[in-house]
Order: structure tokens, then sequence, then C-alpha cells
């Protein structure tokens, strides 16, 4: 368990200034306004639960340089440029990353070709396949799976059950969630007119620095060439990635999104839950689509967009607020016909 923070602590590990200080607080840990104690620290981002800061029993609240602070506040104050990259700052101290223990299970299958870097971290039932490396520091969860060829950076965390199929290279502080595959075959196949004919994926996954990918999504090689995510991109959960396709450094997917292969994202882009992009496209930096959207041309301008096919957000939302009028429309274009005849 971590040691409690200070008030002054705190400050000086977010970067903040206290400004309302309440004398013996003792933080050892991070909550909601509504569910804080006296021992716990709490912050406000989102101006949704700004109500509950009436009546957070929170020893210390993080604010914005720019927040009102109430009157009936009954807490420490801390104000901060972000409250919320304070809050991932100060939740972070308290739940650090795990730490390899060096420790190799002996039920882990380990090739005798394999070249494993100091402490580094095997759990139960992993397989390690020939000619693989593996990073200092780096931990493989139980039953995970690394096949020929593959090569792993330093601090990297394989959850349980990950898959790495063969050549797949993953860069430093790599994160893959549990269940998550990647270097499987792209979905790739040639109709002959009377089948269709498998073409061999023969390309690899490279993933690059600071790179999170999550639960149970999948990330295909390429057919000729690489697949590959760019430092410091964060995919959720159940995304599919096909494969040729490139994702741009910092971009962020959220849960069921699809990328159709040899599509090109672009830098610092952000893709809503469940939208989908076809293939061969590009879409340049800065780009934001909507969830459930569906993009299927190039996006040459950043901005954001939304529905299907994916529009300017601005042309979506006008479009989406004449829905609900067309039967009354189409009365008056009826009645408007009908005069004429």
């Amino acid at each position: 368990m971590k040691p409690l923070l200070t008030l002054a602590q705190i400050a000086d590990l977010v970067s903040g200034q206290l400004v309302v200080e309440k004398q013996g607080v003792m933080i050892q840990g991070v909550e909601t306004l509504a569910n804080a104690q006296a021992c716990h620290a709490s912050f406000l981002s989102n101006m949704k639960y700004k109500a509950d800061l009436h009546s957070t029993q929170a020893g210390v609240v993080l604010l914005s340089h720019k927040a009102d602070i109430p009157d009936d506040l009954d807490a420490a104050v801390i104000t901060v440029c972000n409250p919320y990259v304070a809050f991932a700052l100060l939740h972070r101290y308290f739940h650090p990353a795990p730490q390899s223990t060096g420790n190799i299970h002996k039920s882990a299958i380990v090739d005798d070709s394999a070249s494993i870097a100091e402490h580094v971290q095997i759990d139960a039932n992993a397989s390690i396949g020939a000619n693989v490396s593996i990073g200092k520091g780096s931990i493989i969860g139980a039953g995970c799976v690394l096949e020929k060829g593959v090569c792993i950076g330093e601090d990297c965390l394989l959850h349980p059950r990950v898959v790495l199929e063969q050549y797949t290279q993953l860069g430093n502080r790599v994160i893959i969630q549990a269940g998550a595959v990647i270097g499987s075959d792209g979905f790739g196949f040639a109709w002959t007119g009377s089948e269709y004919l498998k073409i061999p994926q023969v390309g690899r996954v490279v993933i690059e620095d600071d790179v999170e990918v999550g639960a149970n999504t999948c990330i295909d090689r390429g057919a000729i060439g690489d697949t590959v995510i760019k430092q410091g991109t964060k995919l959720d959960n159940l995304i599919q990635v096909a494969h040729n396709v490139e994702i741009g450094e910092h971009t962020v997917i959220a849960g069921q999104a699809g990328i159709a292969g040899s599509t090109v994202i672009g830098r610092g882009c952000q893709l809503g839950a469940q939208s989908g992009v076809a293939g061969h496209l590009k879409l340049t930096d800065g780009t934001i689509v909507g969830a459930k959207a569906g993009v299927i041309g190039d996006i040459q301008e950043k901005g954001m967009v939304s529905g299907f096919p994916a529009v300017p957000h601005r042309q979506w939302l006008r479009a989406s607020g004449m829905f609900d009028r067309l039967p009354e429309i189409w009365k008056k274009i009826r009645k408007l016909s009908d005069g004429a005849k």
C-alpha cells in the first residue's frame, strides 16, 4: 500500500496550488465527489457533477484554476490546470502499474532459442516460441502465446491469454489487455468465379512505444508489408484493425470500432464507439469520427464527422433535426401538389 499523502505533497504531485487548506488531512486514495470520505481526494472535471461539490465529504478537491469555489464546500481545495489530468496523476500514485517479479513459472514453455532479458516475468502456462525476444522488465501473463520471431520491447505488459502471432513486433511500454490477438491473418480472398482463393498474409504487425490495446481486440498482420500502430495510440476493447492499416500517433479508438484494410488514420484522431471506416481511405490528422458513424470516403479536412455515410457533424445535426419534421413537410408538399392540379 502506498504511503498516505499530505495536501502539500498532493499539490506538488499534480503541479497545483493549495488555495484552501484544512488541518490534519491525510489522503489514502481518490474517489468520486459523491462517494468520497475525509481520507479521499476527489476532483471536478465534468460540470454534470458540479452539484456534488456542495455535499461531498472529500478531504481535498481538485478544481480548475478558473473554477468558482462554493462557500459551503467543506474540503481543502487544490487548483490545477486540468483536473482530469491531475486525477490521473494522483490515481496512478495510489495504483501504480505492475512491476515484473523476474520469475518464470515452472509451467511456462520457453523455446531454447528465445532471448529473454533480465527481470522478465513469465506466468503460468505461457508459451514462448522460437527466436522470440523479450526486453527487460516485461511481464508475460498466464496463458499468453508468443509465436516464432515475436519481438517485445522493455517494460511491456501482456495480460493473460494474449496471442502474438509470428513476427509481431512491440515497442517499449506497450500494454495488451486480456484476450487480444495481434498478427492474425488478414481477411484477404480472391474470387475465382467459383470459389474464394485465400491470399497468404505474410506481413507483420508493428506496434510502437506506449501503445495500449484493449481486451479481445484483433489486429491483423499485413498481406504484403506491415500493419502499423504508431506511438501513443490507445485502442479500446473489441476493435478490429484489418491488414495493412496504419494508425497515426496518439490516436484513440473506442470499443467495437472497425477499420478495413489499407486505410491510413492520421495523427491525433478520435474514433467513436461502433464507428466504421472502409478500406483504402485516408483520414487526415485530427479527424473525429462520431459514434456509429460510417466513413466511406477520404477525409481531407480536420474536424468531426457523423452519421452514415459520414458527413461534417453540423450537417448531420441539421439533417437529423429534419427527420421528425418529415411527415409534416410531406403533408405540405402534397397539399401544394394537389393545389397545383
